[in-house]
Order: C-alpha cells, then structure tokens, then sequence
C-alpha cells in the first residue's frame, strides 16, 4: 500500500512539471554555445512564436535588449567600421547574443503564461534537485581521490584541491563554479522566501561547497534584509541556520578562504598590518661565510671545524651495544607508527606550473610589451584588486575621451566576454584566428590589467582580479546611454511590477551585486534564471503578467 502511494505521489509530481522549461534550462545554460544554440532551436520547434510585444508603454518585454543593440549598431556607423570585415564579423556575433536572450526570455514568459504557478515551482524544485545531484557527485568524487572527507584542506597531489576545491563544483552548467553559486544563491532566497526548509539548505550546502567568497558576501546582505524587512519567525531560523552554515564554513571548513576574504578587505582599504620585527637569529660561528670574520675569526672557525670533524669520526668507530634486553615488553609489542609525509616536502606544495594557454598569453605580453605596460611589469603592481582597478581604467578613459561617453566605444572594443573572446586566445571560449580583433583601448586597459594577474601566480586567478563586470561592460561599450537604459529598461521594468513584500526585491538586490561579477547577458545563463524567478513572482502577486503579445 506504501509502495503504491509512494509511487502515485512521484508519478503526480513528474506531471506537474513543464517538461518544455526543464530541458530547455538544462541545455541553455550549458556552458557551451553550440549547445545554447540548440536549446533555442529545439524550444522554439516545440513551442513556436515570435509575438515579443515590445512597446514603448506597456512592453512585453524590456525595451533595454532593442536599445542595447542598436546603439551596437550606432557606434559601428559612426566609427566607421563598415568596412573593417573582422569587426563586422564581431558587431553580428555581439548583436546575436542579444538577440539569444530576447528569445530565451520571451519562451520564460510564454512558460509562466501558459503555466499554473505550482507547475512552474515545480519544475523549478527538479531544476534544482539535479544540480544538487550533480554537484554533490562531483565532491564525492573529490572525497573519493583525495581520501580526505575534507578536501579544503587536503594539500596532496600539489594541492590540486585545498582551497580550490570549490572550483570543481560547476554544477549542471559545466560552467565556472561562480555561475553556480550564484544560480544557487538565487534558489536559496527564492525557496528561503517560501519557507521550504530542505530545498533552501540545499542550495546553501552547494554554494558553499563552490567557495565562491564574492557570491557570499552578496548573499549575506540579501539575507539580511529578507531578515529585517521580510521573513516571519520560521524563516528567520533558516537564515541563522544559513549564517551559521557559511560561519561553519569558513572557519572549520576551509579558514583559506576566510584567509582569501581578509587579505582582499585588507587590499580593498589599505589596512596596513602592523609587521612584527624578527628577533635575530644567533648564526654559529661556523656556519658564517670567511668574507665577513676577522683574522682571528677564521682561525677560531678553522679550529672548530677541525674539532668536530675528530668528533665525527671517533663516534663511528663505536660500536653501540643492543639495548633490547632493557626494553620494555610493551615497547616490543608496540604497534609500530609509520609516520606520514610532512606537508612541507614537496608533494604537498602548489605547483605554479605554466599552461600552453599561459604561454600563449606570455608571448602575446612579450610581443606587444610597449603597449601592455602593466603585464610587461612596467608599470608598478597595483595595490587594489583587479576588478577595482578596471572601474579605474574605465573611469581614466572616459576622462581622457570625454566625446564618446554617451554611446560608448562599441560592442568589443573595451570590456566584454566578446572582446576577450575575440583575441583567439581561447581566453573566453574559442574563435577563428584569421578573424581576430584585439581594439587599441580594450588592448591597453583591461586585457593588459588581465594579463597581469592570469599570467601571475594561480593566486591571483580569482574573481576579484578578473576585470568582468556587466556594469562595466555597459558604460565602456555602451556609454551613458547603454547604462541608463539598463537602469530605465530593465531593472524599472521588473521594479515596476513587483510587490512590496515579495520575494521579487531580494532576488533583484542580490542579482544587481552579482552583476558586478561577470558578463552575465553574454553567459546566457544566470540572467535568464533570475528573470524566471522574478516573473513568476509578478504573476503569484499581482494574479496577472503582462502579456500584450498573446
């Protein structure tokens, strides 16, 4: 009778799901292209229709991805790039990828329109259930070749894992382990805001295992507000039990990243570190080199020297008597104790190997070194993170180039996934090389600041060096223009519709943070999750969702 009822229940629960949003999910936010591209061609073949229902009042859709490209198409005009045949190549490559996120979500409101909510918040729940399968395999998988339950502080095998191991937590997308754990951080509000309790600390246990410091960080400021403005008694406990979890975390788990947090805090403010003065350490006469002792120095070493090499050799003429008779029986019977390897031999220290692709990257700094004076160590190393002096180099720029602040240099031509894509140096995905395009402005500022850091020490590979940023991205190629759009277009167009006490306000305040991170339109893949969640959640408040097209 259980076994029926089991049965029935999980057979009802496979039919409540859109099995059309499912797998499109699953393949558009892949991490490879192709596989995006299919994604669309097999939706769209199942469920057709182009009625976007853009309008100047009232859109379908935000009006932010018609303007995006077209001021693409602006800049190419009026800098006469017409007939530059590569960067044409890269104008229609940039356009497409805006054009990816129109029909992604328009078949994310086709899904809520057709959908009843606890359909969707089902299928929503599955998306979930397989990521967590997937990334918790992939630690078990660690666990299982390390040998170690805790591989954030495992230092064998080079330290392939140690406080790397979040690294390999990519989830379903196959993509960096940040697009995870922000996909999970936007899971965690979303079931977090719904009082479900088991999918919510799921999410948490994988965002933690990502070790994605910035993506917390975020997180921890969506939840406080949820926690002051928006939870009841239930859901405030969950989110003790989340800080607690993240506090667990970082001080039993892996203390390296809360090491990583500090030092990066400390860089970010100029915190100086008060450096303890090193007692001086009292050298034997007779290991100081001759160059610096007096005549009667050297005698005295010469005579010690001589001294106990005597000593030496009488000790080895000795022959030692056993003393087994005199050992205890217990000591014989003793479980002899192999003692294990040091950490400080050298299987356990981080080998900063040089890649082909490094290589690659190298030579191009060499070749180019006139122009790339921050990667060719010209320049002084900066203090500040990389991120943060991207935002400076955006922002000396436009000082310097007042005249193309409005419109911005151009799709690729200053900060984007399309730009370090272009340069054929397989840095952001692959591209033909005969058709590479490497911009003056992108070259001399953020793909040198890029090169400084990811052709350093694997230390300095991280989130915080990296020079991605949306914002970035859209005030650099884009200008004000690009920038005002976004926050009139986009962000107004879901502010506008959402409810004071909904889940729709954390979701954006975390997601306007997490555009800090990374390129997210040109990944097609975080973007159009936080745009499910948040559509949904019009749709349950509001009990309509604008859909003028249909």
């Amino acid at each position: 009778m259980k076994n029926k009822l089991l049965t029935s229940s999980i057979k009802a629960g496979f039919e409540k799901i859109d099995w059309k949003l499912l797998i499109f999910l699953l393949l558009f936010l892949n991490f490879k292209l192709i596989i995006k591209i299919a994604a669309l061609v097999l939706i769209y073949a199942l469920r057709p229709g182009f009625k976007f229902g853009f309008k100047i009042t009232n859109s379908r859709l935000p009006l932010f991805y018609i303007i995006i490209p077209a001021i693409g198409l602006l800049n190419w005009l009026l800098y006469g790039m017409v007939g530059n045949l590569n960067y044409t190549l890269i104008l229609i490559t940039g356009i497409s990828f805006w054009v990816s996120c129109i029909l992604a979500i328009h078949q994310v409101k086709l899904s809520i329109e057709n959908n009843r909510p606890e359909v969707l918040h089902q299928t929503i729940l599955f998306f979930f259930i397989i990521n967590a399968i997937i990334s918790l395999s992939v630690y078990a998988g660690i666990v299982w070749e390390t040998g170690a339950i805790n591989p954030y502080r495992y230092q064998g095998n080079y330290q392939k894992y140690f406080i790397g191991t979040g690294d390999y937590i990519k989830g379903l997308t196959f993509d960096t382990s940040t697009t995870n754990a922000v996909i999970n951080g936007l899971g965690l509000i979303y079931f977090l805001f719904r009082g479900k309790k088991i999918p919510a600390l799921m999410c948490m246990t994988v965002l933690l295992l990502t070790g994605s410091n910035f993506t917390n960080l975020l997180l921890c400021g969506a939840l406080l507000y949820m926690f002051i403005f928006q939870t009841k008694k239930d859901q405030k406990s969950i989110i003790v039990v989340c800080f607690a979890m993240l506090i667990t975390f970082l001080v039993k788990v892996s203390p390296q990243n809360n090491n990583y947090v500090t030092a990066a805090c400390e860089k970010i403010f100029n915190i100086q570190k008060p450096v303890a003065k090193k007692a001086k350490k009292d050298i034997p006469l007779t290991e100081k080199p001759d160059s610096i002792l007096t005549l009667a120095e050297k005698r005295q070493k010469f005579a010690q020297l001589y001294l106990d090499s005597i000593n030496i050799s009488l000790s080895k003429k000795v022959k030692v008597k056993p003393v087994m008779a005199n050992m205890l029986i217990t000591d014989v019977m003793a479980r002899p104790v192999i003692p294990g390897d040091s950490i400080h031999t050298p299987s356990f220290q981080h080998r900063n190997d040089t890649s082909q692709a490094e290589k690659k990257l190298i030579q191009f700094i060499e070749s180019n070194a006139g122009k790339l004076r921050i990667s060719s160590r010209m320049l002084s190393s900066k203090k500040l993170p990389g991120k943060m002096v991207a935002l400076q180099q955006t922002y000396h720029f436009f000082k310097q180039h007042p005249f193309i602040l409005l419109t911005g240099t151009g799709i690729a031509n200053f900060s984007s996934k399309l730009a370090f894509r272009a340069t054929s140096m397989n840095v952001s995905g692959n591209y033909p090389a005969r058709f590479a395009y490497i911009n003056d402005d992108f070259k001399t500022n953020h793909l040198d600041l890029f090169l400084f850091y990811f052709t350093d020490k694997d230390d300095y590979h991280s989130v915080m060096n990296s020079p991605n940023s949306t914002y970035d991205q859209l005030l650099s190629e884009y200008g004000l223009a690009g920038l005002i759009s976004f926050a009139v277009f986009y962000i107004a167009f879901f502010a506008k519709q959402i409810k004071k006490k909904s889940v729709a306000i954390p979701l954006l305040l975390f997601m306007l943070g997490a555009f800090f991170i990374e390129y997210w339109f040109e990944q097609l893949s975080v973007v159009v999750f936080f745009e499910l969640l948040i559509l949904l959640n019009i749709k349950e408040t509001t009990g309509t969702i604008n859909n003028a097209a249909t």
